[in-house]
């Protein structure tokens, strides 16, 4: 590995230095594994879409999608960071592929069919279970503007510090959900930024949000954008505001790749997202929906647009 690379592995790690050595080896493992190894880039592939939208939603666009061993093959060949998935999947087809890939274990999920204005996720897997499942991290959903976000808070308090006696970082989704939010605040650039804080107080090691949006949904939140001049007009810029908001960028940030899109649009996206100093992109349904070919076709596209942004 070339000096330079490994020297920002190591600038890094020394975001964690009071974690012990298994978290730490952990951390040292996703961010040497695959394509983007050893440049503190990381392009996870997730695939929790069929507990959260359901089978069909999921995977009819691409039928082999529904077999779990499809999506170790999938991030094994374009050469993923990681992949993270419910503890079910993951224990369905690990057994092929244990050593090869990272894999953070969903330890809760939500479902779509009881629909709710303030969801919250169910714990469905222990951390002990997702060690020996072969687990590098655990991954665990919080929903901030939910009415039922403390307890997530509480939830991850005591999962994290179980996780933590084991060796498994933590990874974060914080996603703002819930009656305290519009629909249009649910990505807002205050209420994102907002929510990569949250997780990382909650001891994230890995944050996981949604791109920001422009719309600023707090109106206390706004009068401080305007008076200290923040830039929020591109989305380079916003996305710089909420790594700056996640322990002034030492904590690991990546993006999820939402909704389906374009090559071009993903790509697009993908360029403004290392623009603001993005960590990285967790990107599901834009890849295990598409062909495999061309899934794996548009996720090495996504790491050498990471690749060229680490190198300069």
């Amino acid at each position: 590995m070339a000096g330079n690379v490994s020297t920002r592995v190591k600038e890094i790690l020394s975001w964690y230095k009071s974690e012990n050595n298994g978290v730490l080896a952990n951390l040292y493992r996703i961010l040497n594994s695959g394509t983007l190894a050893g440049t503190g880039k990381l392009v996870i592939l997730p695939v929790d879409q069929g507990f959260e939208h359901g089978p069909a939603r999921s995977f009819a666009p691409n039928p082999a999608g529904y077999d779990p061993h499809y999506h170790f093959e999938l991030a094994l060949e374009a050469g993923c960071s990681a992949y993270a998935a419910p503890y079910g999947q993951i224990v369905a087809a690990h057994h092929d592929y244990a050593g090869q890939i990272p894999v953070i274990v969903k330890v809760n999920n939500n479902d779509s069919l009881y629909p709710s204005k303030n969801p919250v996720p169910a714990v469905t897997c222990s951390v002990r279970d997702a060690l020996l499942a072969g687990a590098s991290a655990i991954g665990f959903t919080i929903y901030p503007g939910s009415s039922y976000r403390k307890e997530m808070y509480q939830e991850i308090r005591e999962m994290g510090e179980e996780a933590r006696s084991y060796g498994l970082p933590v990874v974060i989704w914080s996603y703002p959900r819930g009656e305290g939010l519009t629909k249009e605040g649910e990505t807002a650039v205050d209420v994102v930024a907002y929510a990569a804080q949250i997780a990382c107080q909650l001891g994230a090691h890995i944050v996981k949000v949604k791109p920001p949006t422009e719309h600023i949904e707090l109106e206390a939140a706004r009068k401080v954008y305007e008076k200290e001049g923040i830039k929020i007009s591109s989305l380079a810029d916003r996305v710089s505001h909420v790594v700056q908001s996640a322990f002034a960028g030492q904590r690991l940030v990546v993006f999820s790749g939402g909704a389906a899109k374009s090559d071009e649009e993903v790509l697009e996206e993908i360029k403004a997202l290392c623009a603001g100093g993005a960590s990285g992109s967790i990107i599901g349904r834009n890849s295990f929906q598409r062909s495999r070919e061309n899934g794996v076709k548009l996720l090495q596209q996504i790491m050498n647009i990471y690749k060229s942004a680490a190198a300069n």
